[in-house]
């Protein structure tokens, strides 16, 4: 969790985006459309968005009927604060003998000690071939994490999940969740905000937990079958109150089994795991963006007391409310 300093001599985050043979241009395209967005206060933008590759400037093919044209060479990886690897259909030995080719290995070599790494999908092999998620925890596309495994047996492959954040290595599967990825990061580092600003003009959801299953099993139900829907909408206008779970499986006119079921099929997680992570957000953004002591913000996202709050944030951020506060507060009012 980081802010840019307000400065004179203020430098946006550098994300720089490896683009290698094989490419998908839809994974390559994220990064530059999540990054490129945000903005602070003063309307300068908080990042800075490269894209090189591992040879000099020229075209690199995609998996489509066409190639990119790269303007930077390995090089601009040294003035990476980010590394972002995106899934490539060309990996070779990396993909098929966990080994980098020396043209990979000498354009990781330019990378700077404490660079922040993260892979979209299969470009999770760049990273676990070059070393860097040795005993690490990491996910990719569910079709892949057994292979990951197999050929990486020092990493501890997680299959289910859409990303794993562990500090400064971060992975995730593929497509959609290299979405969801990008916008935890900006929300990492910028607060919610910022990142729910991102989403919004990117007409996407602005947050799905990492932990969330990558495969969920009924995401569009069958004609005239009973949804969860309205008993999350019904659930998000009253965060406030206690909400039992038979109160939300009542709004569907379901039992509780039947709900608690149907709702993991539809979302994912269990509707208490759901709860918690919209109060977790709703905390986060009454913090951010209001003056209410932390018993209020508490009472108001429906976590009842401040030590409840302090235990759920601690857990799902790693810090205490003040903390959160105190990095990510905007101005409010006059």
């Amino acid at each position: 969790m980081s802010r840019e300093p307000e400065s004179a001599d203020f430098r946006p985050h550098r994300v720089v985006v490896l683009a290698l043979d094989g490419l998908l241009p839809f994974e390559l395209g994220i990064p530059h459309r999540i990054f490129g967005r945000p903005k602070g206060p003063d309307g300068r933008r908080l990042y800075e968005v490269v894209t090189c590759s591992v040879r000099p400037p020229g075209p690199v093919e995609t998996d489509a009927d066409f190639a990119v044209q790269v303007a930077h060479g390995p090089e601009t990886l040294a003035t990476a604060d980010t590394l972002i690897v995106p899934a490539s259909y060309e990996l070779g030995p990396v993909f098929e003998q966990g080994v980098l080719t020396d043209e990979l290995a000498a354009a990781l070599a330019h990378l700077r000690p404490g660079t922040r790494l993260a892979s979209i999908c299969t470009g999770v092999y760049v990273l676990a071939a070059a070393g860097f998620l040795d005993g690490r925890p990491a996910t990719t596309h569910w079709a892949d994490a057994e292979r990951l495994q197999r050929l990486f047996p020092r990493i501890a492959v997680d299959p289910d999940v859409l990303f794993i954040d562990d500090g400064d290595v971060l992975t995730s599967a593929g497509v959609a969740a290299g979405i969801d990825l990008c916008l935890h990061m900006v929300r990492r580092d910028h607060g919610t905000a910022v990142a729910n600003e991102v989403a919004r003009r990117t007409v996407v959801p602005p947050h799905r937990d990492g932990g969330q299953a990558q495969y969920i099993e009924r995401p569009v139900p069958h004609p005239q079958q009973a949804t969860t829907t309205s008993a999350r909408a019904w659930a998000l206008g009253r965060l406030h109150e206690p909400i039992q779970l038979r109160d939300m499986a009542a709004q569907e006119s379901m039992s509780v089994r039947t709900f608690t079921r149907r709702f993991r099929e539809e979302v994912g997680v269990s509707p208490g795991q759901w709860l918690t992570q919209q109060r977790v957000e709703r905390a986060r953004h009454l913090l951010e963006s209001t003056d209410l002591s932390v018993d209020q913000v508490a009472r108001d996202a429906g976590f009842g007391t401040a030590q409840s709050m302090r235990q759920h944030l601690q857990a799902a951020l790693g810090v205490t409310p003040t903390a959160y506060r105190r990095t990510f507060r905007t101005a409010v009012g006059p």
